[in-house]
């Protein structure tokens, strides 16, 4: 007879996204954002940062997400739940630009339209830190 620990961490281990792991990724995501959103360092390299740097930025948020998320969410079984991998790496980065975008619209530093490729860029910019708040934080209930 298996033990009910086994079992939870099977049903848990084997779960899809939930409205609690998008909480927690919104938590993260605004614990590393915030401090950096009220810098004007980040604001002015939105102007000034190369496009392949902003592109490697991003990759290596997703690389940071995929890796964490590999190791300590799915513990390094992820080879029949690739859809479920793959959806969680959506929805974090999804959710952390949606947080970071929400911060500098508070702080009036999301110039959308009348700057829309500055706005977007300090949304990448920001989402780097965030993005690594979030998976970490999106991690702290997983076995």
């Amino acid at each position: 007879m298996p033990d009910c620990r086994t079992q939870t961490l099977t049903m848990s281990s084997n779960s899809t996204t939930n409205s609690e792991d998008i909480m927690q990724v919104v938590v993260g995501a605004s614990a590393l954002s915030v401090p950096v959103a009220f810098s004007e360092e980040a604001w002015s390299l939105s102007r000034t940062l190369p496009t392949q740097n902003l592109i490697f930025l991003v990759a290596m948020s997703l690389l940071f997400i995929n890796l964490y998320s590999f190791s300590s969410i799915f513990q390094k079984n992820v080879r029949h739940r690739i859809p479920a991998f793959l959806t969680r790496t959506v929805v974090d980065y999804g959710v952390t630009l949606f947080v970071v975008m929400i911060v500098l619209f508070a702080l009036n530093r999301l110039p959308l339209f009348a700057e829309p490729i500055v706005a977007i860029k300090r949304i990448l910019i920001l989402s780097f830190p965030a993005s690594m708040g979030a998976v970490v934080v999106d991690s702290f209930d997983k076995e």
